[in-house]
C-alpha cells in the first residue's frame, strides 16, 4: 500500500470531506477521490461511505487509519534514530507559529540556530494554533508553536507531546493621550462604548476578546478590522481606536501608544508541539532547547519591566 494514499485516507478521516481534504493537501477532490479509490481496489475492501455532501469511515477504513497512525509514529522514530546517526545538525526543520510569538520568540530564536548549525535551516511559516496542529498532524510541519486561548492544544493530543513554554500577559492598547491612559490597571467592562481596532488575521484572538467583552455585557464596537498588527498600533496611535493586545507585542517599541494591564489578570499559555517520537530528532531537539532558552530570557525581561512599574509601550 502506497503511504501517500493511506495519508491521504487518513486527512479525509480528519477533515471529512473531499473538498477540504483536497484543500489541506493542495489537490483536487478529484485526486482525493482518486487515491482513495485505488487504496480501495489494493486492499479490496470499502474504506469510505458517502454520508450528504461529506464521507466517513467504514469499519475497514477506522482500522486502517488506526494502522497508519501507528506506521508514521515509526517513520518518525526511524528518522530520529538515522538523523542522529549524521555528525553534524543539518537539513531543514519547519516550524510554525501566531504572529506575537514569532515575533518575540522565534525570530531570534532561528537567529541564534543559525549561528549555532550553519546547515540547518528553518522554515517558519505563519499559523494560527489550530492550524499549526493540523499541519504538525499531516506531517507539513516539525514544530508548532500554539496557546492555549481557543483550546487548540487539547485537540487530537494523542498524535503530539507538548511542552509548556511561557505565559504572556494580556494588555489594553490607548492612545496615549487617551483619559484611561493614566489608570494603573483596567477591566474589561472599562472599555464598554470604546472603538475596538482588532488584527481580523487572527481569528482566534479576535474571537476569544469579543467572548471576554460578551461575559462583561457588551459587544465590541470595531471600527477596524486590521489585517496585522501593525495597522492595529496605527489607528491606537491616532486615537481612532482601542485594542487589547499580547504583551509579547510590547517588548518592542510603540510610539504614541500607553499599555495598561488587565485586572484580573488575563494570561495564555504557550507550548511548543511535536510528533510523539521525534524528541531525539537532533534538529527538533536544539530547537526545543533553545525555545525554551530564549523563553526564560524573555520571562526574565518581562519581569524587570514589571518591577520597574513602566506602563508605557
Amino acid at each position: 500500500m502506497d503511504l501517500i494514499r493511506l495519508r491521504t485516507l487518513r486527512e479525509l478521516a480528519r477533515c471529512g470531506t473531499m473538498a477540504a481534504t483536497a484543500e489541506f493537501l493542495h489537490l483536487t477532490p478529484s485526486a482525493v477521490s482518486q487515491q482513495v479509490a485505488q487504496l480501495e481496489r489494493e486492499t479490496d475492501v470499502a474504506l469510505i461511505e458517502r454520508r450528504g455532501r461529506g464521507v466517513v469511515l467504514t469499519a475497514a477504513g477506522s482500522r486502517l487509519v488506526a494502522h497508519v497512525e501507528r506506521i508514521l509514529v515509526i517513520l518518525d522514530e526511524a528518522r530520529s534514530e538515522l538523523a542522529q546517526m549524521r555528525s553534524e545538525i543539518a537539513g531543514e526543520l519547519r516550524v510554525a507559529a501566531f504572529p506575537s510569538i514569532a515575533v518575540a520568540l522565534v525570530a531570534p530564536i532561528v537567529h541564534n540556530l543559525r549561528q549555532a548549525y550553519p546547515r540547518l535551516e528553518v522554515v517558519v511559516a505563519d499559523l494560527e494554533p489550530q492550524e499549526s496542529l493540523s499541519a504538525l498532524n499531516a506531517w507539513q510541519i516539525d514544530v508548532a508553536v500554539v496557546d492555549d486561548l481557543a483550546g487548540a492544544s487539547k485537540a487530537r493530543q494523542e498524535h503530539y507531546e507538548l511542552i509548556p513554554l511561557t505565559e504572556d500577559r494580556l494588555h489594553v492598547l490607548l492612545p496615549s493621550r487617551h483619559p484611561l491612559a493614566s489608570r494603573s490597571t483596567l477591566t474589561i467592562a472599562d472599555l464598554q462604548g470604546e472603538a475596538w481596532a482588532l488584527d481580523s488575521t487572527n481569528s482566534s484572538f479576535g474571537e476569544f476578546i469579543g467572548n471576554l467583552c460578551r461575559r462583561s455585557g457588551f459587544a465590541p464596537r470595531i471600527n477596524a478590522h486590521c489585517a496585522g498588527f501593525e495597522m492595529v498600533a496605527a489607528m491606537v496611535a491616532s486615537g481612532n481606536s482601542i485594542s487589547v493586545v499580547s504583551g509579547l507585542r510590547l517588548l518592542r517599541p510603540l510610539e504614541d501608544v500607553t499599555a495598561v494591564r488587565l485586572a484580573p489578570a488575563i494570561q495564555r499559555k504557550i507550548s511548543l508541539a511535536y510528533r510523539k517520537g521525534e524528541r531525539k530528532h537532533p534538529a527538533v531537539t536544539v530547537f526545543l532547547d533553545e525555545a525554551i532558552r530564549t523563553a526564560g530570557v524573555l520571562e526574565g525581561y518581562q519581569r524587570d519591566e514589571t518591577s520597574s512599574g513602566s506602563e508605557q509601550a
